[in-house]
C-alpha cells in the first residue's frame, strides 16, 4: 500500500474523512488537531481533523500510513513517485486531494517501527563486494572499512554523495566503463574517487566502477542520513577485514 513521505518533517495533511493512520520512519513532533500523535502507534483522525509534523531531531523522512492505502493510480505495477524519471504519480503540492483505498475489515494491521532513527546521527554500513574492485588500487574494501566519510548536501534519493578519504585508481583505469546494470545499495566511485551510495531512485545503468554494494538490510538506515552525518563501513559476512576500535 502507498504511504506518504516527508522529508524533514513540515506536512499537514486534513482528513475528510474518518481513518486509521500511523507515523513511522524518523521520529517528529507530531499533533492532531491540538492534541499530540505518538510515533508507530496507530491513531484515528476524524473527519475535518489536521495533522501536522515538526521536524524530525534524527533522520530525515517521516512516513504517513493510511488505513487502505494512499490510492493513487498505479503505474508499470508501483504507485511511488520517481523523480529522476517523472514516472509514477507526481510530487504532492500544497492543496491535492489523495483517494484513501478500502479498509480491509477486522483488526488493523501490526506496525512495523524500524527504522525510526532515534539513535546518534550516523550509521556503519555494511559492505559485499562489488564487480570492480580491481579498478582500484590495494584492497578498495578494506579502504572503505578504515575511512571516515560524511553525507554532503548533494545527496537525495537517488544517491548520497560522500565526502572523505578517496580511492585510488589501479594503474590504467582511468577512463569510464560501458555502462553497466545499477541496484540499489551499488557504491560507484566518480573520477574524484569519493563514494557514491545509490539509492530507491537510483538510475538504472552506469559508466563508474563499482566497488561494492551495501547490505539490502542496511539501505533503510542510509536513506535517513541527512547532510552532515558521519557514515562508516564495514565489511559484510564471509570477509576478514575489521575497522579497527
Amino acid at each position: 500500500a502507498a504511504v506518504v513521505e516527508a522529508t524533514l518533517g513540515g506536512l499537514a495533511v486534513r482528513f475528510d474523512a474518518p481513518v486509521f493512520a500511523v507515523l513511522t520512519g524518523a521520529r517528529c513532533p507530531a499533533a492532531l488537531d491540538a492534541a499530540p500523535v505518538a510515533h508507530a502507534a496507530p491513531f484515528h483522525a476524524g473527519a475535518g481533523s489536521v495533522l501536522r509534523l515538526g521536524a524530525p531531531e534524527r533522520g530525515l523522512r517521516t512516513y504517513l500510513a493510511v488505513h487502505g492505502g494512499i490510492a493513487v493510480a498505479p503505474v508499470l505495477g508501483s504507485r511511488a513517485t520517481d523523480r529522476l524519471t517523472g514516472v509514477g504519480p507526481p510530487p504532492l503540492a500544497p492543496g491535492d486531494r489523495l483517494p484513501v483505498g478500502a479498509a480491509a475489515a477486522g483488526a488493523l494491521p501490526g506496525v512495523d517501527a524500524a527504522p525510526t532513527a532515534d539513535g546518534p546521527a550516523g550509521a556503519v554500513l555494511r559492505l559485499l563486494p562489488g564487480p570492480r574492485r580491481d579498478w582500484f588500487a590495494g584492497d578498495a574494501l578494506a579502504a572503505l572499512a578504515a575511512g571516515d566519510y560524511e553525507v554532503t548536501s548533494a545527496s537525495n534519493r537517488t544517491a548520497l554523495r560522500l565526502a572523505g578519504p578517496p580511492l585510488a585508481r589501479a594503474p590504467g583505469r582511468d577512463g569510464e566503463l560501458p555502462s553497466e546494470g545499477l541496484v540499489p545499495g551499488a557504491v560507484q566511485i566518480p573520477g574524484d574517487g569519493r563514494p557514491v551510495l545509490f539509492l530507491v531512485d537510483h538510475p538504472v545503468t552506469g559508466g563508474y566502477p563499482v566497488v561494492a554494494v551495501v547490505c539490502d538490510a542496511d539501505l533503510d538506515l542510509a536513506a535517513q542520513l541527512r547532510p552532515g552525518d558521519p557514515v562508516r563501513f564495514r565489511l559484510g559476512r564471509g570477509h576478514r577485514y575489521a575497522r579497527p576500535a
